[in-house]
């Protein structure tokens, strides 16, 4: 078999959206899979949108996730004598003819129109949906140059195609009618055509396209909401296609040596936020310590927060690095330790505190906690245990929290009061009884 060329083959317009990103991860994996080559051809002839920023953006992302591409980028512009070299080909083959055409703005001019087959039959096996077809008679001949004379997608991505030496197209399923089309183009420019590869649709929560109106839907957001790029490719990978057992989250290596083309899922794919929040946490978690480390004390610094020195530094950890999802929430899930003026959570205030007996309460806890020998979790827990008498530690555990907190979640409760240690879980309870 000759090698495998596959290509991402975008129209930069300043944003990556996810589907298009995935179409770059499934050919990326497949050309790494099968040890072929992954190309990017950025299709730029629309000038407008095509700007340096936009094309940067593009380049940007796959730098992001890894995507890294075999050959040099290949720009469509670049290519365009060739794209109407091809032409003339076609018209004087008699495939290809020219016509006056009135374009919707009410413009009159003269473009050239693909000549398609009239009778039999059109067909391609796709690697992805299986056999297609369609009558010849219900695909019109359609135009390859405007009447400006620049080339249409149609041709120019075909041309394009047979220059990059293409084996495989694999992209989203709204492309089907086009590989009809494109499959005769080939033909008649006397090249063998790509075997093509069509991705089912992302889908939102009712089942149609997923798009910005859904939440995030460009490369972009996701990483500046604090998004992990290996969890987003993961991600990803998975709306379409699964190892084949229960994995979920699988190492770079492990996508490349397990991924199969012919598995992608015909179904459309539902994208579900709170998977990939999941999996995010999950990178987190499985993180090394020391890049925990250093995204903990990057994030507290840049928001004023210093730990003393006497801080218990690696029990934080400890406590937070199983239960951070995002980079971002690491100053809000541990300010208290830092600093007295942090945010309160008056709903937790409203339902943990303000309740008759709790003011008494706290107060009792605050000179218990006081007298405690020694100040450590475990005798902290083994203190509020045996004042539950086996009836459930959680009237104790709640109000403690919120009000040495200002929150209803966060670290293991008695961990959190090691780390604060005694004098300040001891003010803290008294001045929430005071304000209670």
């Amino acid at each position: 078999m000759s090698e495998i060329r596959v290509r991402f083959a975008p129209s930069p317009t300043g944003k990556v959206h996810i589907g298009n990103i995935r179409a770059a991860i499934y050919n990326w994996l497949y050309a790494r899979h099968t040890g072929g080559k992954f190309l990017l051809r950025v299709e730029d002839t629309d000038l407008e949108r095509s700007t340096p920023e936009a094309i940067q953006t593009l380049l940007d992302c796959m730098e992001w996730l890894g995507l890294d591409y075999d050959e040099p980028t290949f720009y469509q512009t670049k290519n365009v004598s060739r794209h109407l070299a091809c032409v003339e080909k076609l018209i004087a083959d008699g495939r290809a003819y020219k016509m006056e055409k009135t374009s919707r703005d009410g413009k009159t001019g003269e473009v050239v129109m693909f000549r398609m087959p009239k009778e039999g039959t059109l067909a391609f096996d796709d690697i992805v949906k299986g056999h297609m077809e369609k009558k010849a008679e219900d695909v019109p001949d359609f135009a390859i140059v405007r009447s400006d004379g620049s080339p249409i997608f149609h041709l120019a991505n075909v041309v394009d195609d047979i220059d990059q030496r293409v084996t495989h197209v694999i992209r989203g399923d709204d492309h089907v009618e086009n590989t009809f089309k494109h499959i005769e183009l080939f033909k008649a420019l006397g090249a063998e055509p790509p075997r093509y590869g069509h991705l089912s649709m992302i889908v939102n929560a009712q089942g149609k396209p997923y798009s910005k109106r859904d939440g995030a839907a460009f490369v972009g957001e996701f990483r500046e909401n604090g998004y992990l790029p290996e969890a987003l490719f993961n991600y990803l990978l998975l709306l379409g296609w699964n190892p084949g057992d229960e994995r979920e989250v699988l190492t770079r290596q492990e996508m490349v040596e397990l991924f199969d083309i012919e598995k992608v899922h015909v179904t459309a794919a539902k994208f579900d936020i709170k998977k990939l929040q999941w999996m995010n946490g999950e990178y987190i978690r499985r993180a090394p310590r020391e890049q925990f480390r250093n995204e903990l004390l990057a994030r507290l610094g840049a928001a004023g927060l210093v730990p003393p020195p006497d801080f218990n530094l690696e029990m934080l950890i400890d406590q937070l690095q199983i239960r951070t999802k995002f980079w971002n929430d690491i100053p809000g899930n541990c300010a208290w330790f830092f600093t007295d003026d942090y945010p309160i959570d008056e709903k937790a205030v409203e339902k943990r505190l303000k309740k008759p007996g709790v003011k008494e309460l706290l107060l009792d806890l605050a000179d218990r906690f006081a007298k405690l020998e020694p100040f450590t979790a475990a005798a902290g827990e083994e203190m509020v245990k045996e004042l539950s008498q086996g009836q459930g530690m959680g009237p104790w555990v709640h109000p403690i929290r919120v009000a040495v907190s200002g929150r209803m979640e966060g670290p293991g409760l008695f961990e959190m009061l090691e780390l604060l240690g005694r004098d300040r879980t001891v003010a803290r309870l008294t001045r929430a009884a005071a304000q209670l």
